[in-house]
């Protein structure tokens, strides 16, 4: 494996490719703790290390997470990719319901630059209502709830539409990060980005447990997240491979086809995505309660009182059950929208191919239907189990603290899945040079 990687830096198209992401990633650490105008870094720093771990980060855990650390600091790059993976995510939902995305979806590639460009102006508005709200709970002293210092120096609003804009500023700038990695890098630019905030927190959270609970929590933890890395590694690799047949056909004087192959369907066939909708699901309910409550209410309504109890806390019973139900939904709802037994169908239709037992068109498409839906189940439970296990069972001794962690569920989720798609792009590379690669 590391033979691979040098033969990789001796190439010098992979290489520069290599450093270019390597680059844009330094560059994104960098802005991710680079201080937007008007936030008093000091004030921020000593409130994070009052709150730390507490109720008031357990709500924020995902976004945080995901941004490095980046969120709670109010940095220039606060929002971080979280604008454009939900208005991604958007995007792809919308296709089923608007006839004119659907089009566009089968134009190849003219259709799908116009797609990303819609992706984009999603972003930059999703961009502008999450820097408005973090800026607005900041204001109110509700970002970091027990924290007595104001961690805005300028709270008029020229000053406060200055934050907004260089946060949303520096959204569009990660936005364009992660596509130049993806063109012009290795791997998927909004995955490595992801991959980098998460990374850039194991340190810090390692050493809090470590303080906080002693070698012995520390090294349990460590161990769980190992057996987690593996169960995550084996499940990822998992495949229901489907055997095609291709019938022989003559064009012109050429026979083609004849040939056996087999379509891969994935036991987690969703990803990570519906992990990321269904934590910015239950992250809503409390961002509007308390944009419509105030700070010093001392008499909430009803649902603001179960919000409170239900939605805040990660180890509530109610919380994880909620959890887990919306991750199986949406395990299920995004497998059905971006696999479509039908179109498979019929492109093996198309090709001359078809599956052995079964003829080509609706009984084809009905056997696909049929085996995706057996290995979604066992999926959309895996994804559930990898998620709140963290919740289960990772008690690091403070609401939300387990979910925070790097080594939890989601984080390790990501990780994982995001170093096994990179490695594997590096190999296709490396093959293509006919090099030996990683895998003997």
């Amino acid at each position: 494996m590391l033979s691979a990687f040098v033969t990789a830096f001796r190439t010098t198209d992979l290489r520069r490719k290599i450093l270019f992401t390597l680059g844009l990633v330094a560059l994104y650490r960098l802005g991710a703790a680079l201080p937007s105008p008007g936030v008093d870094y000091r004030a921020v720093q000593e409130c994070i290390d009052l709150v730390s771990g507490g109720d008031s980060a357990g709500i924020y855990q995902l976004i945080n997470l995901f941004s490095g650390g980046a969120l709670l600091q109010l940095s220039v790059f606060a929002i971080g990719i979280m604008p454009y993976i939900t208005a991604s995510i958007i995007v792809q939902l919308l296709t089923v319901v608007i006839p004119r995305f659907e089009e566009l979806r089968k134009e190849g590639q003219a259709g799908q630059t116009k797609m990303t460009q819609y992706t984009r102006y999603l972003s930059i508005a999703l961009a502008i209502l999450q820097a408005t709200g973090l800026v607005a709970l900041a204001a109110r002293g509700q970002l970091l709830q027990g924290c007595q210092q104001d961690i805005l120096a300028d709270t008029s609003i020229f000053g406060m539409i200055i934050i907004v804009l260089v946060m949303t500023a520096g959204a569009a700038l990660v936005m364009w990060f992660g596509e130049q990695i993806t063109e012009r890098g290795v791997g998927n630019g909004m995955s490595l980005l992801i991959f980098a905030g998460i990374a850039a927190r194991i340190p810090t959270e390692g050493k809090s447990i470590l303080d906080s609970r002693g070698g012995l929590v520390f090294g349990l933890v460590c161990v769980a997240a190992l057996l987690i890395i593996v169960a995550v590694i084996f499940v990822e690799q998992g495949q229901r491979r489907i055997p095609v047949q291709y019938a022989k056909r003559v064009v012109g004087r050429k026979m083609y086809g004849g040939s056996s192959t087999y379509l891969p369907l994935k036991v987690n066939q969703a990803g990570v995505i519906p992990v990321i909708f269904a934590s910015s699901l239950l992250y809503l309910p409390n961002l509007i309660a308390q944009l419509t409550g105030s700070s010093t209410a001392t008499d909430p309504s009803w649902w603001q009182e179960a919000i409170q109890k239900y939605l805040v806390n990660p180890g509530n019973p109610v919380y994880i059950a909620i959890y887990f139900a919306l991750i199986v939904f949406f395990t299920y709802f995004y497998v059905a929208i971006t696999f479509n037994p039908e179109e498979r169908a019929d492109e093996m239709k198309k090709f001359g191919g078809f599956i052995p037992g079964y003829r080509p068109g609706k009984p084809t498409a009905d056997h696909l239907t049929y085996v995706l839906s057996r290995i979604t189940l066992p999926g959309s439970i895996y994804l559930g189990l990898v998620a709140v296990l963290p919740n289960l069972f990772l008690d690091i001794g403070s609401s939300g603290g387990a979910q925070n962690l790097p080594f939890g569920g989601t984080a390790v989720l990501i990780m994982v899945s995001v170093g096994l798609d990179t490695v594997k792009q590096i190999e296709s590379q490396l093959m293509n040079r006919n090099y030996e690669g990683f895998l003997k």
